[in-house]
This record gives C-alpha cells, structure tokens and sequence, in this order.
C-alpha cells in the first residue's frame, strides 16, 4: 500500500484495537493469476507478541480451496471522507479522501479439528455477543456439528502490518483543525475524533 512515512502508524497497541474495532475485513487471495475476496469477521489475537487472525467463511465458498502457500492479504478499513477544499485555510488546494486502513499480511492455515473450530466460533460469541453464549453452549450438539460442517475455520499468523492513516498530515495543525471541525459538522465524527488524536503525530 503506498503510505508516505507521515501517514504510517507505528503503535502496535493502537493498531490491535483498531483491527478489532474494525474486524469485518476483506480477505483477498491469489492463485494461478485469479484473484479472490470475501468479506468476513476476524478476531485479531495477539500471545507473546505475535498477532494472528482467527476467521471463518461457508464451506460453500470457493475461496479456501485456493489457500496455498501465498500470502494473503486482509484489509481493514476505518472511518473515511471525502475532504472539500473549502475546508482549508489555504485556497489554492484541491479535493482529497482521508480515511485510515491496515494491511495484514500472511498465510492461511486451515483448521480441521473439530474441537478448535467449536472452540474458535465460540470466541468470536464471546467477543460479539457474551449476553447469547449461555445459549451457544446449550445447543443441541446435533445442530452444533450440522454448523460446523457448514464452515471452514483458518487462521492467519500475521507476518507484517502495512498502515495508512492519511489525516491531512502533510497540511499542518491549523489545517487539520479545520478539517476536524468540517468533518464534525457534516457528521464524520468518527475520521474527526482521529484528524484530531493524530494533530500533534
């Protein structure tokens, strides 16, 4: 991903959060020169400082019969907007797209132990939806192994991370307040919390 040095984030802590703030990514994959996609939900974990996604799509899904030894890619997009030149103090600019976005990279691997993929799906209740996991274990196990047939688990220990957070940095503060302001008012609230926490990177 093209990422000028003053757009890369490098906090590994704030990177996690955002992942697993923004955990319905897109998986692209690619062999024998055609390329894949789907959207699914991830749960990012990280033990002894290595992250890896934890995911799962239908059986039904082409995709997973691809996964080789190539990387994958998984993208995770955050808030965006479109940036109005009437917005900077500046006259003389021209319309931009700011929004941030993290690039993880790595190879799936599938898991096929009937254990670890009951045991992944009820992660990702846990983490989404703890109220309702009283109800997942008390499912009938007939019902549980009809599902789990139905998808395909894998993981994907991450190798690197490629970030943009392309905040108007490049604009100075001045600007960047305003941009915050203008994106508040025309209800981005979430990209103007983030110009606003980046002003002083």
């Amino acid at each position: 991903m093209y990422s000028p040095p003053y757009n890369r984030l490098q906090d590994r802590a704030q990177l996690v959060a955002f992942m697993r703030q923004h955990n319905f990514p897109v998986l692209v994959t690619g062999s024998g020169g055609s390329l894949r996609a789907s959207h699914l939900p991830a749960l990012v974990q990280e033990e002894g400082g290595e992250l890896a996604l934890d995911m799962h799509m239908a059986r039904a899904n082409e995709q997973w019969r691809h996964f080789d030894d190539t990387e994958a890619l998984v993208i995770f997009s955050g808030p965006h907007a479109y940036i109005s030149p009437r917005w900077y103090e500046d006259t003389e600019r021209v319309p931009t797209w700011n929004y941030a976005a993290v690039h993880a990279y790595g190879v799936p691997q599938l898991v096929e132990d009937r254990a670890a993929k009951h045991a992944s799906q009820r992660r990702l209740v846990a983490t989404l939806d703890p109220q309702w996991l009283p109800k997942f274990d008390a499912l009938r196990g007939e019902y549980v192994e009809r599902m789990l047939a139905a998808i395909v688990n894998f993981r994907i220990p991450v190798v690197r991370l490629e970030t943009r957070w392309k905040l108007s940095q490049n604009r100075g503060r001045r600007e960047m307040e305003l941009i915050a302001a203008a994106l508040e008012e025309s209800g981005e609230a979430a990209l103007a919390a983030l110009t606003r926490h980046h002003m002083g990177d």
